[in-house]
C-alpha cells in the first residue's frame, strides 16, 4: 500500500525497533511511513477511551502518530528513522485519564 516513489536506492535498508520488533525502513522514510509500510496500522491508544490511533494526517497537524523514542514523544510523522533508533508506544497512565 504504501510505496517509496525514490528508487534511487531502493536496496538500501536499515533497521529499528517499535514495541521490540525489528522493522525494516529506507533512507528518508519516517517513522510513521516505515511503521505503516509494515502494517502496524495502531501507534497508541487514546488516554480516555482506549481506542487505537495511527496517523491521519502525515504532516504533524493532528498528533495521533505520537510515539516515545529515547523517553521523549514525538510525532512519528516528523521523526526521520535512523539506523538503531528505537520507538515504542507512549505508555497511558492514571495522571492522563
Amino acid at each position: 500500500m504504501f510505496e517509496s516513489f525514490d528508487e534511487s536506492d531502493s536496496d538500501r535498508t536499515f533497521s529499528f525497533t517499535f514495541d521490540g520488533k525489528s522493522i525494516s525502513a529506507k533512507p528518508g522514510m519516517s517513522v510513521a511511513a516505515a511503521l505503516l509500510a509494515h502494517g502496524v496500522m495502531a501507534f497508541r491508544e487514546t488516554p480516555v477511551s482506549g481506542a487505537a490511533r495511527g496517523p491521519f494526517c502525515m504532516m504533524g497537524a493532528c498528533y495521533d502518530c505520537l510515539v516515545l523514542i529515547d523517553g521523549v514523544t514525538v510525532q512519528a510523522c516528523l521523526t526521520p528513522v535512523h539506523e538503531g533508533l528505537v520507538a515504542n508506544r507512549v505508555p497511558i497512565t492514571n495522571e492522563d485519564v
